[in-house]
């Protein structure tokens, strides 16, 4: 299991935890990298399965969670991940647990072709 940090970055923040001394910025997320999936690990502690909407969309995973609470008021959550390469659409899973939501894309087994033979005339 590696942590993968470099291709895959959250499009648009949500609600992280700032650190105002370090001005750094604590992230909600782990995302890694296996050999055949990646693994996108969120809190999203106070929400109820119904309130969370996960969708893909050619290489972009849109995360979105919305909670109205009488104490709190409305509370949402909204974070968009570009995965770098092909995930196979119809095996993805999404899972909500004590307070995680777990999602599993699996990479496509199947090579893609890079590049197109251009002909030369002459």
């Amino acid at each position: 299991m590696t942590p993968f940090r470099s291709s895959i970055r959250p499009r648009r923040s949500g609600f992280g935890r700032s650190n105002r001394r370090s001005g750094s910025q604590d992230t909600d997320y782990q995302l890694y990298e296996t050999e055949d999936e990646y693994v996108l690990s969120i809190e999203l502690p106070g929400f109820e399965t119904a309130d969370i909407t996960v969708t893909w969309n050619d290489g972009l995973l849109n995360v979105a969670a919305e909670r109205e609470d009488e104490k709190r008021g409305e509370r949402t959550y909204h974070r968009r991940f570009r995965v770098p390469k092909d995930v196979d659409d119809d095996a993805i899973e999404a899972q909500y647990e004590n307070g995680i939501l777990e999602v599993r894309l699996p990479i496509q087994s199947t090579p893609t072709i890079d590049g197109k033979r251009i002909e030369v005339t002459g």
